[in-house]
Parts: structure tokens; sequence; C-alpha cells
């Protein structure tokens, strides 16, 4: 269910949508045209990775997936999306299937990542059947990343601005992971640190900011994300 709301604060009168269990963004009155150029920086990138590169990478990995470890070559996850709805989050398989398993973040020496899921893990590849999902409008390239449903769960109600993380579409990079915060969230403060890089870009998000981020994330792939296991 959602409804419109409105509130007046300092004078000024903002209009928040609610979805679920999501609660009004002090960014929502940001939005329109950021939001038009943002979609189509995000639908030109997205239809470029397509078409010269996840067109072919996709069948080869997906052979070596499915050489290196049973199981589908695509791992699809129900995770937030923009204003509290979830959507169906495209990753490439980079650990052993197992039929309805609970969720456990992953870890350093984690024995559940298979061989070739490491090398796509510290690379970032795993990540990009995700282009798909900001063609298909449930992302876009560059945001807050999308936390799965049970780690949400976690922090959506204790954590001060983590469900306003979700007042942007989440993104296949972002500013947090593109400086190096990501990886295992195990002690609170790892989280508290990424919530507030989040913040930060939902206020400062523009075009050049979002090829900065990008060209950051290329870089830390070709040398290998540390934190990435």
């Amino acid at each position: 269910m959602s409804i419109t709301m409105q509130v007046s604060t300092n004078s000024e009168t903002v209009r928040f949508y609610v979805n679920h269990e999501t609660e009004a963004s002090p960014y929502a009155n940001r939005r329109g045209i950021v939001d038009l150029k943002k979609r189509v920086f995000d639908v030109v990138v997205a239809s470029l990775v397509t078409v010269s590169i996840l067109i072919w990478l996709l069948p080869l990995l997906g052979l070596l997936i499915r050489a290196t470890s049973p199981g589908p070559i695509l791992f699809v996850q129900l995770r937030t999306g923009r204003n509290g709805r979830p959507f169906r989050c495209l990753k490439f398989r980079t650990m052993t299937y197992e039929r309805n398993a609970q969720f456990l973040q992953a870890k350093r020496n984690d024995l559940r990542v298979t061989r070739i899921g490491r090398f796509l893990r510290k690379t970032n590849l795993d990540e990009m059947p995700q282009f798909l999902n900001v063609l298909a409008g449930h992302m876009s390239v560059v945001g807050p990343r999308p936390h799965p449903i049970p780690l949400d769960a976690k922090h959506w109600h204790t954590l001060p601005g983590y469900k306003e993380r979700y007042s942007v579409k989440p993104g296949i990079t972002g500013l947090a992971q593109s400086r190096g915060a990501r990886g295992e969230t195990e002690e609170l403060y790892k989280m508290v640190h990424r919530v507030r890089y989040d913040h930060f870009y939902i206020r400062r998000q523009s075009s050049r900011l979002d090829a900065k981020i990008c060209w950051w994330t290329v870089k830390a792939a070709v040398k290998g994300n540390k934190n990435a296991w």
C-alpha cells in the first residue's frame, strides 16, 4: 500500500511518497530534472555495456561458472529498491549452490565462494548482470548499494538515516564502494560509515560525480578490491 502525504517544515510544504515501510526522504525536493538527467545517463551507459560487453561476457562466464560448480549461472536475490519497493537483483553466481539457503554475509576465506567466484568478486564482474536491472528501471549505474532484505531488516528501524538511503534508486556501484567501504559489515561502525557516504552522495549527486565514481570503481576492479571476498 502506498500513500502521498504532505508535511510542513520551516514554512515549506514537501510532498513525500511513502511505500511499504519507507518513510519520507529529506532529499525528496531535489528530484525532477536530476532524475531525468540521471535516467538518461543510466540508459546510455547500460545500453553500451550490454551490447558491447554483456552480450559475450554472459555466455562466457556462464560456461565457466557451470563448469566449476553445479547450479544456475545467475544468482537472483530479492533486494530493496527505491522507496522500499523490492526487486529481483541479478548477479553472476559466485558461491556453491544451495536451494533455499539462509542469508549469511560472505566472510574472508568463505568456503562457499568458488574459485571463479573469488575472481568475479575481486573484480566486480559478478555485478555485471545488474546492467539489465538498470535497463529495467530497478537500479541506477551509480547509487547506494541495495542490501539483501535480511540486512535491511537488521538496521531499518535502529540505524538513523538507514532507510533514507532508498530515497533514490540503488546503484551497481556507489560512493561508499568506490572508496573502499565494502565487504562484510560485522561491526556496526562499518555500516554507519557506508550510510554517511550514501547521504553525502544523495546530497551531491550529479552526472560529473557519477562519472568519477564509475572511474574509481573501474580502477579498483583492475587493482583488485581488497575488501571483496
